[in-house]
C-alpha cells in the first residue's frame, strides 16, 4: 500500500478549534511538548478545506533516547505507543489553545521510508542521500529536482543528479523527501531464474 512507505506508523484523533494557523509556531510548540517523551517534531503539513482540514505532524526520537533504547534493546524508531503519546499531548495543546479554524484531523506518524525533510539541518542529516525536491520556483527550468545532497552550508543546499548540479536555498523549497534505497532496505526485486533453474550469473 502506497501510504506504508510514507508512514510507519499513524494515529488519528478528530478535534474542532477556532482561530488561526501557524505552522512554525505550532512546529516549535509541539517539539517543547514532545520533548519530554524523549521525541522530536520533524515538520508539520497542514491542509485546509472547506470539509475536513488535515493536520499532519511527524515524529522522530532524539538522539540521547534512541540510544537509551538501543542499550536496552528496545526499538530505536517512533512506535504506535510514541504517536498514541504525542497524540494525547498535542489534542490537550489545541483543545486549550485553539489555534485551527474549524473542525479538523490530527495526524502523528512517524517520517516513514520517504522521510520528508523540512529544514536545511534535515537535509544536513542525509548528505550523500537520495532526495526529490520541489521548489516554489524553477531553477534552470525545472521545479522537480532528484539526486544526491552534496553540501549544506547554513541555508545553501547542493544536490546533484543525472540532471546536473542544483544550488538552492531552503527558503525556496516546496517540499522535500528522501529517496528509499530499496536495495540497501532489501525490498529491490530478484531477478527470475533461467529455464532450467541455473542462476542468471
Amino acid at each position: 500500500m502506497e501510504w506504508a512507505a510514507r508512514a510507519l506508523f499513524l494515529f488519528l484523533a478528530n478535534g474542532k478549534t477556532a482561530g488561526n494557523v501557524d505552522t512554525n509556531a505550532l512546529t516549535q510548540r509541539f517539539s517543547d511538548i514532545v520533548a519530554e517523551l524523549g521525541l522530536e517534531v520533524l515538520g508539520m503539513d497542514f491542509a485546509p478545506s472547506d470539509g475536513q482540514q488535515t493536520l499532519r505532524v511527524y515524529l522522530d526520537v532524539l538522539g540521547a533516547e534512541r540510544d537509551r533504547r538501543e542499550a536496552a534493546e528496545l526499538p530505536v524508531e517512533v512506535t504506535v505507543e510514541d504517536c498514541e503519546a504525542a497524540s494525547r499531548e498535542f489534542s490537550a495543546y489545541l483543545d486549550v489553545e485553539d489555534p485551527i479554524p474549524g473542525n479538523y484531523v490530527l495526524e502523528v506518524s512517524s517520517p516513514g521510508i520517504d522521510r520528508p525533510l523540512f529544514t536545511a539541518e534535515q537535509f544536513a542529516r542525509v548528505s550523500g542521500q537520495e532526495v526529490k525536491v520541489l521548489l516554489k520556483a524553477p531553477i534552470e527550468g525545472r521545479r522537480r529536482l532528484k539526486g544526491n545532497v552534496i553540501e549544506v552550508n547554513g541555508e545553501h543546499i547542493v544536490v546533484e543528479g543525472e540532471a546536473g548540479k542544483f544550488e538552492f536555498e531552503h527558503a525556496d523549497v516546496e517540499s522535500a523527501r528522501v529517496v528509499p534505497d530499496w536495495v540497501a532496505l532489501g525490498y529491490a526485486p530478484q531477478p527470475k531464474p533461467t529455464p532450467g533453474g541455473k542462476k542468471p550469473k
